[in-house]
């Protein structure tokens, strides 16, 4: 079967089950475990004979040649028995469910699966196969996936910008489905179609690894947390089927709250876009059994405030993953720009300790969270030494009269182009200002009301020019946008209100 066909069987398939209600992200889940045990029948014959630690009677071999509820009874005991394994099987197993309730269709993947050699095929194909069903369940709506789905070209874009190098560790404290791991990778191996597209114009040269250096990239690279079990076991298998990590060993993504406890590590990069939503907060059940949310705040000796702000705690947590050469790209919303209270205190130490250098003001209309107003920022560690190390900041604008909707404009990495070329990655300390690229010296941007770096100059044509509008289409998204982005912000007004005692 020729990589086309399978892929085209695979697509196939899935549709057959959402007949059937089972959803993009179920099916997911269904072929990671299945593919993980086909993968791992593989590697335990020859040549790679390798010990995949699966307990026997639990193997491909077992699930294999049944058929009807014997074949439902085997893999519901499957899920059961390697869910309470340790390592990577554990991690891709943690309380697995059986979300196809029909035998012949289960019967029907599995024989689907057992037809391919996975082991054997090419990285890119079957890496290119997962992601494409990721970005598909991203886009359904209905099944909230697209938080933790950051635009591939948005994040293609940061890596440019970052250009990793062999031998650094590269974290993400929100990693998600591993976007910024797979681009990170694709760098420092040269693969992937954006470099063979555009790599001439993102100055893009690929490094000759080491044997030592393809060791420490399969293996010691990167860091992530990801505290959705669903969505880390995604990311697992996601980063395995394109190269990174091992079947066998320790998973390189945690499931656990990145905030709770300051980092274990600390690394050279930080690539991430933190889950949207203002508010860190837990359900707790009433002895009357009703549910109520609490605001949650992390009492951390290493963060400058304590605050239940989700997104200001990512980026104090995000400093405190920098060792001394550490830089950072954190894609984060408007508030934490302009906010005052803690907010004005968090972005004052930011400025101080940090050389926070630039900022990517990005459009409405890239993101599956619908309402959300987002900007990149970039920053480097910098000595403790008492000194103010922002000597300025770089503001590129990317969201006046720009206009992208994620169906019929969607966001390419062409169109961040002028901003790569403006961010000068080759030399950042020599740049040049241009409509879109200006810079704000330190001293302006404390002086302005609560620190706040929101900044903006360029005026709105649409506002004058009404021949020149955007599409219908275009423009009821962005009056969505702006209403999604409305109600986000009177909830959290609400959620601050104190709560009176019921009468």
């Amino acid at each position: 079967m020729n990589t086309s066909t399978l892929i085209q069987k695979v697509w196939n398939f899935c549709h057959t089950l959402r007949d059937d209600g089972v959803g993009y992200g179920d099916y997911l889940e269904q072929l990671t475990y299945l593919l993980f045990l086909k993968m791992a029948h593989e590697y335990a014959a020859p040549p790679y004979q390798r010990d995949t630690r699966i307990p026997k009677g639990y193997d491909w071999a077992t699930l294999r040649p049944l058929t009807g509820e014997p074949l439902e009874a085997q893999y519901l005991a499957t899920l059961h028995k390697l869910g309470q394994q340790g390592g990577m099987l554990g991690a891709i197993f943690f309380k697995a469910q059986n979300k196809i309730q029909d035998p012949a269709k289960l019967s029907r993947l599995v024989q689907m699966i057992d037809e391919q050699s996975w082991v054997g095929m090419d990285a890119d194909t079957k890496g290119d196969l997962y992601e494409g069903l990721l970005q598909k369940n991203a886009e359904d709506t209905k099944s909230g996936a697209g938080q933790y789905f950051t635009p591939r070209a948005l994040i293609q874009a940061m890596v440019a910008c970052m250009r990793p190098k062999p031998g650094q560790t590269i974290a993400d404290p929100a990693c998600g489905t591993g976007g910024f791991f797979l681009a990170a990778n694709e760098w420092l191996t040269g693969t992937g179609p954006w470099l063979r597209d555009h790599g001439d114009w993102l100055g893009h040269e690929t490094p000759r690894l080491t044997k030592t250096q393809k060791q420490f990239l399969r293996d010691a690279t990167f860091h992530g947390n990801e505290i959705v079990a669903g969505t880390r076991r995604m990311c697992l298998m996601n980063l395995v089927l394109h190269g990174i990590g091992d079947l066998v060993g320790e998973p390189s993504v945690e499931r656990a709250d990145a905030l709770i406890a300051e980092p274990r590590r600390t690394v050279d990069l930080v690539l991430a876009n933190p889950p949207f939503g203002k508010k860190s907060s837990m359900t707790i059940t009433n002895e009357d059994g009703e549910e109520d949310r609490d605001a949650l705040t992390y009492e951390r000796q290493d963060f400058w405030e304590t605050t239940s702000n989700k997104q200001l705690n990512f980026l104090q947590h995000i400093v405190s993953m920098l060792n001394a050469r550490g830089r950072a790209a954190v894609v984060l919303p408007d508030n934490v720009l302009f906010e005052g209270g803690a907010g004005e205190k968090i972005r004052k130490k930011l400025l101080e300790t940090c050389d926070v250098h630039t900022v990517l003001r990005l459009p409405t209309g890239i993101f599956y969270a619908q309402g959300v107003k987002a900007n990149v920022v970039f920053f480097d560690n910098a000595p403790k030494d008492g000194r103010v190390h922002t000597k300025g900041v770089w503001f590129y604008d990317l969201r006046t009269n720009q206009h992208f909707t994620l169906k019929t404009r969607p966001l390419k990495l062409t169109d961040l182009q002028d901003f790569i070329r403006c961010y000068n990655p080759g030399n950042r300390h020599e740049r040049v200002a241009t409509d879109r690229f200006k810079f704000y010296a330190y001293e302006d941007l404390i002086a302005r009301d609560k620190a706040s770096l929101d900044v903006f100059w360029l005026k709105d044509e649409s506002l004058d020019n009404l021949d020149d509008l955007p599409t219908p289409d275009v423009l009821q998204q962005e009056i969505i946008e702006h209403l999604e982005a409305a109600l986000s912000a009177f909830r959290d007004v609400a959620a601050a209100l104190p709560r009176f005692a019921k009468t």
